[in-house]
């Protein structure tokens, strides 16, 4: 065997390897560095679920705008009842309600008002980037859905809303093949391809799809 033929073989048994090698790691790369982005979108998440249900207490519904939304944490009041006393155990039992030792001034409330920053979040908050997918290039903003649906016989009207970052948006710098296998893999199962909360299709209780 010549050295040229030595040398061909060579190069053939380490290419060989290096795929071999890349076949496994690909895969395992890709997952590393999904599940590190879905731990810091899923947070992102669960604070727009908070500053929507917070939203919703207040103005009766969600809101579709994050421009609505961000003044909304800015600029609204949290209301704070602060309660100073409690029931004792023979209180309870001889059936006097806390309504009751409040008018007796047995026990006091006072309301006060902060901000719903501060409330939320705390006052150091990046509210601004409540609207943006982490780790998104170009900067995308998470979607946001709402709608009213009836549930059960008796007719009930629901609010609903849901909010969406789609596997493409946070992962399109990665491996290109392994983004559309997992794309391909999560709508063959009918579930959303990415990371959501809330359905504007049946009411859930705005659960996250990663809960």
């Amino acid at each position: 065997m010549n050295n040229v033929l030595k040398f061909l073989l060579i190069v053939a048994a380490c290419t060989l390897a290096y795929l071999c090698y890349q076949s496994v790691m690909t895969p395992i790369e890709f997952n590393e560095v999904r599940d590190a982005r879905e731990k810091v979108i899923v947070e992102r998440l669960i604070d727009i679920r908070r500053a929507e249900t917070e939203y919703r207490n207040i103005k009766g519904d969600f809101t579709t705008s994050f421009d609505t939304l961000i003044n909304f944490v800015k600029y609204e009041k949290a209301k704070i009842v602060l309660k100073e006393g409690e029931l004792t155990d023979k209180q309870l039992e001889e059936g006097l309600t806390e309504r009751e030792a409040v008018k007796q001034g047995l026990i006091k409330r006072d309301t006060t008002y902060v901000s719903m920053l501060e409330n939320l979040f705390g006052a150091n908050y990046p509210v601004d980037s409540l609207r943006y997918i982490p780790f998104s290039s170009p900067r995308q903003e998470f979607t946001l859905e709402k709608a009213e649906i009836t549930t059960g016989s008796a007719g009930i009207k629901v609010k609903v809303m849901a909010a969406k970052a789609p596997y493409v948006s946070y992962l399109n710098d990665l491996d290109k093949q392994e983004l559309i296998n997992l794309v391909e893999t999560t709508e063959k199962l009918e579930k959303f391809p990415g990371l959501k909360f809330g359905d504007i299709e049946q009411a859930n209780n705005n659960a996250g799809n990663w809960e």
